[in-house]
């Protein structure tokens, strides 16, 4: 089910307590990440918020700081919250850096990165078509924002970006809220409708340039380039983005660290 969370229906703290752990039906400290993530998804503690100390948390999840620290390292690790030294425990927002750390991946051949240069191209109503209501695991022909937008670097058109997302989880979106809002797209999603992305799953494959990518990124129809399909993910694993992107890789790669845990 569809659900947005709009700022006026956060409460005023985290609503907490003691953690069974003969009830939990998993691994103790997972039992009080899951209560985290539902304080957090409930919007009682907003992004950007501190949460109380890990002794605090502790005592009223009924656990010992050991268990509560294994929940926050997982949320931290998946971008949930994050640590500051010396002031404690918030729950993460969207920033530009974030974004470029964390889901902008395209940078120049010689290692450049920097943050791209947005241009709108188009935003319209539409209804959902087979493609993205799969991927949204929504039903086809529900009701849609689509947006087109050009992405440059260094001066060039490298990235045509096609999203589709869902209209009723940004009730009163219009073109002009989306053209001047005054951070990354993930941060409006997040400071307006209430909508955290944590995560995104990709998939990638060479293809030639359509004719409407290579309208928008001036390349001949039928270039080789690279398509990402991208489904952006909220707390609680809601799907809540459609992304196809077109990348020119004539003078740019798309990079991405890999890593295992220690």
């Amino acid at each position: 089910m569809l659900r947005a969370l709009p700022a006026s229906s956060r409460t005023n703290g985290p609503a907490l307590g003691p953690i069974r752990p003969d009830a939990a039906g998993m691994p103790l400290y997972r039992a009080v990440k899951r209560a985290l993530l539902q304080t957090i998804e409930s919007g009682a503690v907003a992004p950007g918020d501190a949460l109380p100390s890990e002794t605090e948390l502790a005592q009223a999840f009924g656990v010992s700081v050991g268990t509560l620290r294994r929940a926050v390292d997982d949320l931290v690790a998946e971008h949930i919250l994050v640590r500051r030294q010396g002031r404690g425990t918030f729950v993460a927002t969207h920033t530009s850096d974030r974004f470029l750390f964390q889901f902008f991946h395209v940078e120049r051949c010689d290692g450049l990165r920097e943050a791209p240069k947005v241009e709108l191209v188009s935003f319209e109503r539409t209804r959902m078509d087979d493609e993205a209501a799969a991927a949204l695991a929504l039903q086809p022909g529900v009701p849609a924002l689509q947006v087109e937008n050009r992405l440059l670097l260094q001066g060039r058109a490298v990235v045509h970006d096609h999203l589709v997302i869902p209209a009723a989880l940004f009730r009163g979106l219009t073109e002009k809220r989306w053209r001047e809002r005054p951070s990354t797209i993930y941060h409006l999603y997040q400071t307006e409708f209430g909508i955290t992305v944590v995560r995104a799953h990709e998939r990638l494959r060479a293809v030639g340039a359509d004719r409407v990518a290579a309208r928008v990124l001036g390349v001949p129809p039928g270039q080789p380039v690279l398509q990402v399909r991208r489904v952006a993910l909220g707390l609680g694993g809601q799907p809540v983005e459609w992304r196809v992107s077109t990348v020119v890789t004539t003078q740019h790669d798309y990079v991405n660290l890999l890593s295992r845990p220690l």
